[in-house]
């Protein structure tokens, strides 16, 4: 009975999950090429950074090829700002780098971040497609 009550939870966060605008949980392959990036501010270039990022969302949010996209900032040291994005494929990151409003936000870069963007190239494992 425990067993099937922990499914039944289990299915209902699914199916509520799986509704959440901009999520398209069901269309990450396994596989899928995700990215943890982060990038740190300059001191005293907090705001600037941050509001120079915050657009992005939505823009990468509206690319077809995007699947899942959260921009974050570290609590305990503001400024230390965490990327998380997945794609279906390299090529599908790659063309969403070389969109203009990436460039251009590489290109603020240098005033206002303290050395590049490091990146984690991941590939999702155990998904499914669920």
């Amino acid at each position: 009975m425990v067993l099937a009550a922990a499914a039944s939870l289990a299915s209902a966060a699914s199916v509520a999950a799986q509704g959440r605008d901009g999520i398209r949980y069901q269309a990450i392959p396994d596989g899928a090429y995700s990215v943890v990036a982060e990038v740190r501010a300059k001191p005293g270039k907090e705001r600037a950074l941050r509001e120079a990022t915050l657009p992005l969302v939505a823009l990468v949010r509206s690319d077809p090829k995007n699947l899942v996209y959260f921009f974050q900032e570290d609590r305990e040291t503001p400024g230390r700002f965490i990327f998380y994005e997945v794609f279906a494929t390299r090529a599908d990151f790659e063309a969403h780098n070389a969109m203009p409003y990436v460039q251009q936000w590489f290109s603020r870069l240098p005033e206002l971040a303290e050395g590049g963007v490091t990146v984690r190239r991941l590939e999702i494992l155990g998904h499914q497609g669920r």
